[in-house]
């Protein structure tokens, strides 16, 4: 602003000068022919032109020849010029251009006074058009400053809104990716930590189910082993001396007294051996087993325990063997508790199926019933010791049964049918050869 304002006075003071050295030059004639109508018509010239207040033409002797002015507003300034005598040269009149030559002769003075409000207003009015402008800009530098910092620390504080929610437990939030690419870098090195954390979370709820179920386990043997000292074999004695006594006092089969109290030791014995047979699973004993007769029998078995009653079995087993290193014994076993599951749901009615697929080295056993389900909130826990939603039930059928499916390297799984009830699938790897089985057939 300050250059521009030198810029201005400097061309202003330049137009000034100029106007005065002209009326010097035309001023000649009429001081030497003291010509003052001349001399007060280029005075009047003078006014005309703005900011001019006053002209005062004098002659050689200092005598005032003409003073024209005119009331304007101040400030002030005044600018002088001497006038001097033409010169001729090779006849033809050559006026000096410069007035203040000293090689002429002065005949005159002219001064000119003039006011510097208007440019001082000019310049005012550059100022304050010049502040407004610079204040617009800053505002709207504010507004641009205010939008991009805002796209930049809204992403800040929300990342530190989702670490207060997640110190306050909600472990599934996640940070939404930003507008920029380093606000998405961030949300997104965020996310990941956060990632990192729940999988550290179900880790560690991991290990500490695990060691939570093998210190249930201790417990569970360390029972078992008391039952099988102090329980066990009392219940041997009472079911003997049962035995006895219906023989020495002839007391009928139908008593209802007897049968209740042959029936509970049942009972409590299927109770300890189930104790006995989780806490202690023998060591599978691992030899080439076709796996289709194994089910063959335990289904044969179910087919003649209902044969008279509701429940119908219907099975589909192959007749082609598959041969996979299995134990027999406790295979079977397990097999026999999912199948009990399953009637046990159906409540001794309905139909139980029974299915078996064979692919190259995989087997596939089906279990479906047409019980109630299982609630969705239990399928993670069906098969964990002790858990159990029947009133007489001791939770560790399913669980032996899924230790014993582990052991022979297979797995289990449970889930709802669409149409009601639940279906049971075990799968099991062969890793015999072809040539092995053909040899062992031979």
């Amino acid at each position: 602003m300050n250059i521009i304002n030198q810029f201005v006075m400097s061309r202003f003071s330049q137009r000034i000068d100029f106007m005065t050295h002209y009326l010097a030059l035309n001023s000649e004639l009429g001081i030497l022919i003291d010509e003052q109508k001349l001399l007060r018509g280029l005075a009047r010239n003078m006014l005309g032109e703005e900011d001019i207040a006053g002209v005062i033409i004098e002659d050689g002797h200092g005598r005032e020849l003409i003073r024209e002015t005119r009331d304007i507003p101040g400030p002030f300034e005044t600018v002088q010029k001497w006038v001097y005598l033409s010169e001729a040269k090779d006849g033809m009149v050559s006026m000096n251009l410069i007035t203040d030559n000293r090689d002429g002769d002065r005949i005159g003075r002219v001064e000119v006074i003039y006011s510097t409000s208007g440019i001082e207003n000019l310049a005012k009015q550059m100022k304050q058009r010049f502040l407004i402008i610079a204040l617009v800009l800053i505002l709207i530098s504010c507004f641009i400053f205010y939008i991009i910092s805002r796209s930049l620390v809204t992403p800040v504080i929300s990342l530190a809104k989702i670490a207060k929610k997640v110190s306050l437990g909600n472990h599934a939030i996640r940070a939404p990716e930003g507008n920029t690419p380093e606000t998405i870098k961030l949300a997104g090195a965020f996310n990941e930590m956060l990632d990192s954390i729940a999988l550290g979370r179900k880790t560690i709820v991991q290990a500490y189910e695990k060691m939570a179920k093998q210190e249930t386990l201790v417990e569970v043997g360390k029972f078992s082993m008391m039952i099988a000292h102090e329980v066990k074999n009392p219940l041997g004695i009472i079911k003997s001396s049962l035995e006895i006594l219906k023989r020495e006092l002839d007391i009928p089969a139908g008593n209802v007294a007897l049968t209740f109290a042959e029936e509970e030791i049942i009972r409590l014995n299927d109770l300890i051996e189930s104790f006995l047979m989780f806490a202690r699973p023998a060591r599978p004993n691992f030899s080439r087993t076709d796996l289709n007769r194994i089910m063959y029998q335990v289904v044969t078995g179910f087919e003649i325990q209902y044969q008279s009653g509701l429940l119908e079995i219907r099975s589909s087993i192959p007749e082609a063997p598959f041969y996979a290193d299995a134990d027999f014994d406790l295979f079977s076993r397990g097999m026999t508790n999912i199948i009990m599951n399953a009637c046990e749901a159906n409540q001794g009615k309905g139909v139980i199926e029974i299915a078996i697929e064979c692919r190259k080295k995989k087997w596939q056993l089906y279990v479906k019933d047409q019980g109630k389900g299982i609630p969705a909130e239990q399928l993670k826990k069906i098969f964990e010791p002790f858990f159990t939603t029947k009133a007489k039930g001791t939770g560790l059928g399913l669980a032996f049964a899924d230790q014993v499916v582990k052991a022979h390297g297979g797995k289990i799984v449970a889930q709802n049918r669409p149409e009601g009830g639940a279906l049971f699938c075990v799968t099991m790897f062969s890793n015999i050869k072809d040539d092995e089985i053909q040899g062992s057939l031979e």
